[in-house]
This record gives C-alpha cells, structure tokens and sequence, in this order.
C-alpha cells in the first residue's frame, strides 16, 4: 500500500507544519553562510534527512529540530544512537547516488527554538559520527 502524496497546504498536523517551517529557516541560515542546498527531506522509505548542504569537498547531513520550548530538552539531545543510525542509512544511500571522490561528510544537527516572533538557531557541527560501515 503506497501513500497518496499530500501538499503541504494540506498538512493537518501542525507539528508537521512547524517541523517544515524550522527546516525552511535552517535553509536561508545555512545559505547565507555559504552552504549550497543539495537535498531537501531525501528520502528513503520513510525516513529522511532533513538537508544535505555542501560547501567546496564538505558535504553535511543536517537534522533539524523545532522546538517551541527547551522544556523537553534541546534538539542536539533528541538525536540519539537509534536516530543517528537512521540518518547513516539515508546518507549512505545519498553517497551513493550524489557523492563525489573527494568529498568529506559531517553529521550536523541544528537545534530551533521558538523566541517571540522569531527563531534561536543553534548549530552543532559533526555533532555525531556513525560506526564507520555505514558511511
């Protein structure tokens, strides 16, 4: 059974909304700083990674988490081992099909909170490193 493709418009969850919203903001973060955008939620199955930025030889795969509040910790401590071994996965699957000889690859993690109107954007470089077999 396969799942019937939803536009955003439509999503009804607006935690999903939020998510999106967070992911949108790490963007023209990451892109003022340099970063070009090569993927946006690649997916394989159904998981994803949030972003796949490079710049030069450094390619990073970026989990993003939107928080509203720090009450349930931050972002970077949501990304356990069970959440890095996904992510590994999914990019071994990105090295694969986009990678380049040459490139180098990061896991990042960019931790979005809620302040006022506006956003606080904290980015962890290589924050974590997956067991060498998956990529």
């Amino acid at each position: 059974m396969r799942r019937s493709f939803i536009p955003t418009r439509e999503w009804q969850d607006a935690r999903h909304k939020v998510g999106l919203q967070g992911e949108l903001e790490a963007m023209a973060w990451l892109t003022a700083g340099g970063w070009q955008v090569e993927a946006h939620r690649f997916k394989l199955g159904r998981h994803d990674l949030d972003l796949v930025i490079r710049r030069g030889h450094t390619v990073a795969f970026v989990e993003v988490k939107t928080r509203s509040s720090s009450s349930f910790g931050s972002g970077v401590e949501a990304v356990r081992w069970r959440k890095q071994r996904i992510i590994a996965r999914v990019a071994a699957l990105w090295v694969l099909r986009h990678g380049r000889a040459g490139d180098e690859y990061r896991f990042d993690v960019i931790d979005l909170r809620r302040v006022g109107p506006g956003w606080e954007l904290e980015h962890y470089p290589d924050a974590f490193r997956p067991p060498e077999s998956l990529i």
